[in-house]
């Protein structure tokens, strides 16, 4: 081509003129603009949208999950996901919109190993990441396959942050290539991010407020089941008030407040148990059952179960929840409860009460309880004082009637010598005339009379002041250490003859190995010889008397025994009152005042010591049993 033929080239297909270079750049930003106004409009749009629904109250699953598919929408793009952070560091996506066909990561928890703490400070920091090419950013290996394992090219992250605390993420991909983000896209998701915090704050007190208008109900409904309670445990009280002031037996109150508490409390049992007296065991006294196995007159023994008796004996409520084996076909859960029964005079018992629940009891149903208690103390304490007052009272006429036959009977031996001595008196006295006594043999024998009978009277007065004496002077006795073996031989040698003169056998069987007694000799004398007595006048002829002493461990045991008679068993708890005679087989009898057993009895238990009689084939043993060093 010759320069003829370049001059003659057309004007338009030389190099553009400036002009052309400005109206093509005005085009391109006349386009930019009018995409950036759509954008904008578009993004507000969208933002009103969800600023709709949150103040329509809608719940933050249907927000989150309407938003992702408006702004999956919005900026065109494959993929917009929303994902929460847990509390131990992963996470999970609740919210998804996708055109991905077969990939979807809604539900699923992400412990990507490559988002470290570092990453999380990022995204708290309110950081957005970034990436238009995971191909040409600097991501780590591992960042860049997760992503293309789910098809991603680009991907924007903006955080989304509740009171400056990193809540979760907000993640729009592209798939079918790579993409450049737009500042003004960037903006508008950072909004949205910051109405997600403030759905997710919202949906937050709408729980909260939940929360409290749950509990308001429930304290509600609390204080309103307390309040009829409490009611019923008024009249209850006043019920077992007026009980109390109407009857003192216990035995019919009792039942009644075990009754009373189970419906009050809906129990499945409600018990009182009762100590011994020496607090070692408790008996089931009164119990109501609706569901469970009687227990009634249970006992149980106190060391059985320390851990729950150490408790209820200072005084405190002990309760469990327990699984009761045995009462179902199933094992049940039972809680249990026992409060102490007491006063300021001591512990009385416990009132018991089980219920199917795994719920302790409350404060106040203890407290109602622990009222109960006390009422029930008081009654039980007022019918103990009723059973000791009746008590006494039988034993003051129990005495009385003895004072009274006492009386009698010692009017009766009083009078018996007396009208002996009147009679031979007035037989004497007729017996004398002027002229002289009409019938001189028959004077010995009616002055023998007055002399015997003078005796018996005497003997009996004295014995009935040693008696009377011993009950209103109990002096302590005066003690001397003598060797029993052989201070006893000569006393019971001193009934030899009169044994002999009666044709009876008196043995006497004396350990030699009896260490030195203290005792009042006297005394000691006398009891031996009354007794000693008693069987001389009891034995019958050809049988015999045995006084026996041996030492048996701390105390020297003395019996005496007599063959030949016998006591009727419905007699023996009679020997040892006054006026009792043994039958009789001599006439030593008459001089009997029937006051020597029982001054036997009464001076054995001056010196600490014991006595008992048996009575059984044909023989009679009084043994005793004193202690070889007394104390008073």
């Amino acid at each position: 081509m010759n320069l003829n033929q370049i001059e003659s080239i057309p004007e338009w297909t030389q190099s553009p003129s400036p002009s052309i270079f400005r109206k093509i750049e005005e085009y391109e930003q006349s386009h930019n603009h009018q995409q950036f106004l759509r954008i904008e409009t578009e993004g507000y749009r969208l933002l009103e949208s969800i600023s709709h629904r949150i103040r329509q109250s809608q719940d933050i699953a249907t927000i989150l999950q309407k938003t992702v598919k408006e702004v999956r929408n919005f900026l065109d793009c494959d993929r917009v996901l929303i994902y929460r952070f847990e509390t131990d560091n992963t996470g999970i996506f609740i919210a998804e919109s996708t055109i991905t066909a077969g990939i979807s990561l809604l539900g699923q928890n992400m412990n990507n190993t490559c988002f470290d703490q570092e990453y999380q400070e990022y995204y708290q920091q309110g950081s957005v990441h970034i990436i238009e090419d995971i191909n040409s950013t600097g991501l780590h290996p591992c960042q860049r396959d997760f992503l293309a394992s789910i098809e991603v090219r680009a991907n924007l992250v903006i955080p989304i942050l509740l009171k400056q605390d990193l809540w979760g993420l907000l993640i729009t991909q592209h798939c079918r290539g790579t993409r450049q983000w737009q500042q003004q896209e960037i903006d508008i998701l950072q909004c949205i991010s910051m109405q997600f915090g403030m759905a997710t704050q919202q949906t937050q007190l709408q729980q909260q407020i939940q929360k409290l208008q749950i509990q308001i109900e429930s304290e509600r409904q609390e204080y309103k089941n307390n309040l009829q309670k409490n009611l019923k445990f008024q009249v209850l009280l006043q019920r077992i008030l007026e009980k109390i002031r109407d009857s003192l037996d216990a035995k019919k109150l009792l039942p009644l407040v075990t009754q009373e508490l189970a419906d009050l409390f809906q129990l499945n049992s409600c018990q009182i148990e009762l100590y011994n007296p020496s607090l070692t065991s408790t008996t089931v006294t009164y119990e109501y059952s609706s569901s469970l196995p009687t227990s009634q007159g249970l006992t149980r023994e106190i060391a059985d179960f320390p851990q729950v008796y150490q408790s209820l004996f200072q005084k405190q409520i002990w309760q469990s929840v327990e699984i009761m084996p045995g009462y179902y076909s199933s094992l049940q859960m039972m809680s249990q409860l026992a409060c102490p029964i007491f006063d300021d005079q001591g512990i009385l018992g416990n009132i018991w009460l089980t219920r199917q629940t795994e719920t302790k009891f409350g404060e106040l149903e203890i407290s109602c309880l622990r009222q109960i208690a006390n009422e029930c103390a008081i009654a039980i304490r007022q019918s103990q004082l009723q059973a000791q007052t009746k008590a006494q009272i039988k034993e003051i006429e129990k005495q009385e009637r003895h004072k009274h036959e006492f009386l009698k009977h010692l009017s009766q031996e009083l009078r018996t010598p007396i009208t002996n001595i009147s009679l031979a008196a007035q037989t004497l006295e007729s017996l004398m005339t002027p002229t002289g006594i009409l019938d001189p043999e028959i004077v010995p024998q009616l002055l023998q009379i007055l002399h015997n009978e003078c005796g018996r009277e005497n003997k009996l007065l004295n014995d009935l002041l040693t008696f009377a004496y011993l009950k209103t002077h109990p002096e302590p006795p005066t003690l001397i250490t003598i060797d029993f073996p052989t201070w006893l031989f000569p006393i019971v040698e001193s009934f030899r003859d009169v044994t002999s003169c009666q044709q009876q056998y008196l043995h006497l069987d004396i350990q030699s190995e009896i260490p030195d007694l203290s005792t009042d000799i006297t005394d000691l004398e006398k009891i031996i010889t009354l007794l000693l007595n008693q069987a001389c006048q009891c034995t019958p002829a050809g049988k015999s008397i045995t006084v026996s002493a041996h030492l048996n461990a701390e105390t020297v045991e003395l019996k005496i025994s007599i063959s030949g008679v016998e006591i009727p068993h419905h007699e023996l708890s009679q020997v040892f009152q006054p006026f009792y005679r043994i039958p009789k087989h001599s006439s030593w009898q008459a001089q009997n005042t029937g006051l020597e057993l029982i001054l036997v009895k009464t001076m054995v238990h001056r010196l600490n010591g014991l006595i008992h009689v048996a009575s059984a084939n044909s023989q009679i043993s009084f043994t005793m049993q004193f202690p070889l060093h007394p104390v008073f």
